[in-house]
């Protein structure tokens, strides 16, 4: 996985802490939502535990950008090992569990689709039968995905829509998402899923699409380049802003039923239209800079995939405000907040 180039470490004060009462596990803290949702619990008062596979070498650029690398606990972590996992949540006893990690590229997976389904659906399971063995009151949150529900048609898709999973990382996180509901009605384990739309911030990896479309027009504004690059130009997304949906996450796991929800804006916009919105952010046009390269094109994508999150804002009051504009603009201009 290519990784970002370490930035000096930047403080963001955060408000007045509440006693330290709470402790969350965030399995997948290094990443762009582990990172977001550190800070998010960190403001609330609790005391944060990070894992990653190897604690010692991990690249902890994202929480050092938000201010908060020396404010979370850093523990090594391999969710496809029931032995790590057993030994973290005995020695951690975490009120709240937060399974973000496991592979999160849906072009990555076709490479390494056997890595992807262990890493996400072996992963879920240990943690679930982890809590099950023993008997532990932590909730947990797992991160599923709106790739899970396939091509939806131009028709919102819903809690209660089928799977149709079309690459190998939709059948992982399909797989994870009956796994968490498996054990929820089976065991009685405050377990949900949040079925999330895609959601950007400057924290995103390079090798996303979102990223590589701003970093390729920063790049032309800058006369370094003269084109960008990209694949289907025709798909639309549910693209929401990443701060604001770790708030989504924290209160699944504060609600008196566990229950799963979508997690989205409910607004769909093109591919096309985020790459218009870049350029415009740049202060430019599109115009012959931007040239679609079939070598991208993945074995199979989604044209259409939208979402209808009105459960979730009738249920628990969570509502996407960051309009697409503003999160490009927040990207162009690496706004963290």
């Amino acid at each position: 996985m290519e990784t970002a180039p370490a930035r000096p470490c930047a403080t963001i004060p955060l408000s007045d802490p509440l006693p330290l009462t709470r402790t969350a596990l965030i399995a997948g803290i290094t990443g762009q939502d582990g990172a977001y949702l550190a800070r998010h619990l960190l403001q609330a008062g609790y005391r944060v535990v990070g894992s990653s596979r190897d604690a010692q070498s991990s690249d902890t650029s994202r929480l050092c950008r938000l201010g908060i690398r020396e404010d979370v606990e850093l523990i090594s972590l391999a969710p496809n090992d029931f032995r790590s996992v057993l030994k973290a949540l005995s020695s951690i006893e975490p009120a709240e569990l937060y399974n973000l990690a496991g592979q999160t590229s849906v072009g990555l997976s076709f490479e390494q689709p056997v890595e992807c389904m262990e890493s996400i659906a072996s992963g879920t399971l240990n943690f679930l039968e982890v809590l099950r063995y023993l008997g532990a009151p932590t909730r947990m949150f797992s991160a599923g995905s709106s790739e899970c529900f396939g091509d939806t048609q131009q028709q919102p898709a819903t809690e209660a829509t089928a799977f149709h999973p079309r690459s190998p990382y939709a059948v992982a996180k399909s797989t994870a998402y009956w796994q968490v509901a498996n054990y929820r009605e089976a065991y009685g384990i405050f377990c949900c899923t949040g079925i999330l739309a895609n959601h950007e911030s400057p924290l995103r990896p390079h090798r996303f699409v979102t990223q590589k479309i701003i970093d390729g027009v920063r790049s032309i504004a800058r006369g370094e380049s003269h084109e960008l690059r990209l694949g289907n130009l025709d798909i639309w997304r549910d693209w929401g802003w990443a701060p604001e949906y770790v708030v989504a996450m924290h209160r699944m796991l504060q609600a008196p039923v566990a229950k799963d929800y979508l997690i989205a804006s409910g607004h769909t916009t093109s591919l096309r239209e985020f790459v218009r919105l870049a350029f415009v952010a740049a202060g430019l046009e599109p115009g012959a800079s931007l040239i679609s390269d079939a070598t991208f094109l993945r074995p199979s994508d989604l044209k259409y995939s939208a979402m209808d999150p009105s459960l979730i804002a009738a249920d628990l009051g969570w509502k996407a405000n960051v309009t697409p504009a503003e999160i490009v603009q927040r990207m162009y201009d690496e706004t963290l907040v």
